[in-house]
């Protein structure tokens, strides 16, 4: 199946709200509808099978029939993470060579005055929008499943981002995977309020409720207020989103009945388990942690909807999925043990684009690897450590950053915790713990020190704590710790 194909089986229902949009109601068959015309507008304006079309938009109905009206044409979607810096974002349209950039006004001339582009622009102004509404029937291009679709750029966490070529199959085999592992039917309605651009927004909060012939309520961003409204208000039964967003919806005073909302979803970054049952108390509703990586399309496990879920864990493989725990020799690693996390599966991603070095280091021997130091217990549910690459050796012994900030995160005047490393001439490196407190509190270090004495050994114990009012943050609300010193 392609991707562009998860709706059409509803295509004819004229009655069944698919899309949501301030006060702009899409059926599924105006969806398919708009979807078609785009299409057929990218074919006319000379779009080639396997070209790079750049979409530069924030959350709107306009966003899903870009992506689908592009892959339905043969191109590939190359979403831009619009919190980037114009820097940034001239390196991906750069990097992914796209021919196209649709956008609106302000977004697509902010864009188009970049250094270095050549672009043929597709300005979505209302003169624009007459042209694709009148687009003449177009032959579409067969397209096979194994073909890519888009371009996802890695949130740069610890280096350069790249392009993850995801094909239709990976995506449609994440979306499927989803499915079987979910009780969603017609009636639910979820919110998209995650980015689009990022992949653990666009699969749970868009494709996998169009594959379900579910309703979709767009926000454009994120503002806590305007979510609990919107939540109470529009009858969402599914709310999927990152760290940062429950963190900041808690600490509103003020907490309105949902009568409809089922399921949060937490995923992009590990949540601390203090958080996740504070979020769970004030708003009664169980918060589902899971894990992903843009690689794996993205969603790799999840705890069990109906079942034991493991505070701390992000749960177990989804269905055709297989992981591991090995060591640097790729050796299987005993339950209990550290190892890192490999995974493989019909979700695996094609490789990086224009990166053939690095994506034969991802992809050994057919397993992704994930750079995520993890333990399986023996049910196989899987706990992240930290990043193979933020591994902190102090004084010859290893220190998972994870468990540091979780530690952290249980004190009452810490809002979120950020551990790295720090070279130093004896001990090789040091911990250095970058805090930001809860709103109207103050940290000490000697109290920190005293608190954490009794929850982790002398040597996990930062020797620097930096008070801060924010840290930087990629798109889906994850920490950026190479901008930490």
């Amino acid at each position: 199946m392609n991707i562009f194909k998860l709706h059409l089986k509803y295509a004819g229902d004229t009655e069944h709200t698919a899309l949501k949009y301030a006060r702009q109601k899409v059926s599924y068959a105006e969806l398919e509808h708009h979807v078609e015309h785009y299409a057929r507008y990218m074919l006319h304006s000379g779009l080639k099978s396997g070209e790079r079309a750049a979409i530069a938009l924030p959350n709107c109905p306009e966003f899903i029939y870009c992506y689908l009206g592009i892959t339905r044409a043969g191109g590939v979607a190359v979403p831009l993470n619009l919190l980037q810096s114009p820097r940034e974002l001239a390196f991906m349209l750069q990097d992914s060579g796209a021919r196209f950039l649709l956008s609106n006004e302000v977004i697509g001339q902010q864009l188009l005055q970049l250094p270095g582009l050549s672009l043929t622009p597709v300005i979505l102004d209302q003169a624009c929008r007459d042209q694709i509404s009148a687009a003449r029937p177009a032959a579409f291009p067969v397209i096979p499943a194994d073909t890519v679709c888009t371009f996802l750029y890695t949130s740069g966490t610890t280096g350069q981002p790249k392009a993850v070529m995801l094909t239709h199959a990976n995506l449609v085999a994440n979306v499927i995977s989803m499915d079987k592992v979910s009780d969603f039917d017609r009636d639910d309605n979820f919110l998209a309020v995650l980015p689009m651009f990022h992949g653990f927004g666009w699969a749970t909060s868009v494709l996998l409720p169009l594959y379900l012939g579910c309703t979709i309520t767009i926000l454009d961003r994120f503002m806590p207020k305007e979510v609990l409204h919107v939540l109470a208000e529009e009858n969402v039964t599914v709310f999927c989103g990152v760290p940062s967003m429950f963190s900041l919806m808690l600490k509103l005073r003020r907490t309105l009945p949902f009568p409809r909302l089922r399921y949060a979803f937490s995923g992009g970054d590990s949540i601390p388990a203090e958080k996740l049952r504070e979020f769970e108390k004030k708003f009664n509703i169980p918060v589902i942690e899971g894990y992903g990586l843009s690689e794996a399309s993205p969603l790799v496990s999840l705890n069990p909807i109906e079942g034991l879920r493991k505070v701390k864990s992000i749960g177990i493989p989804l269905p055709g999925i297989e992981v591991r725990t090995v060591d640097e020799k790729d050796l299987d690693v005993p339950p209990g043990e550290v190892g890192e996390l490999i995974v493989k599966g019909p979700n695996v991603m094609k490789g990086y684009f224009n990166r053939k070095d690095e994506t034969e280091a991802a992809l050994k021997g057919n397993w992704l690897h994930t750079g995520d130091l993890a333990l399986r217990d023996p049910e196989n549910y899987i706990f992240l450590v930290g990043r193979k690459k933020e591994l902190i050796i102090t004084a010859g012994l290893n220190v998972y950053p994870r468990e540091v900030e979780e530690a952290l995160a249980e004190h009452p005047s810490v809002a979120e915790a950020a551990v790295i490393g720090v070279s130093h001439p004896v001990k090789g490196e040091v911990i250095k713990a970058y805090l930001r407190p809860e709103e109207g509190q103050t940290l000490d270090k000697q109290d920190l020190l005293r608190f954490l004495r009794n929850r982790l050994a002398g040597y996990k114990i930062p020797e620097t704590f930096v008070f801060t009012g924010d840290l930087p943050r990629g798109a889906s609300g994850k920490i950026l710790k190479r901008l930490l010193e």
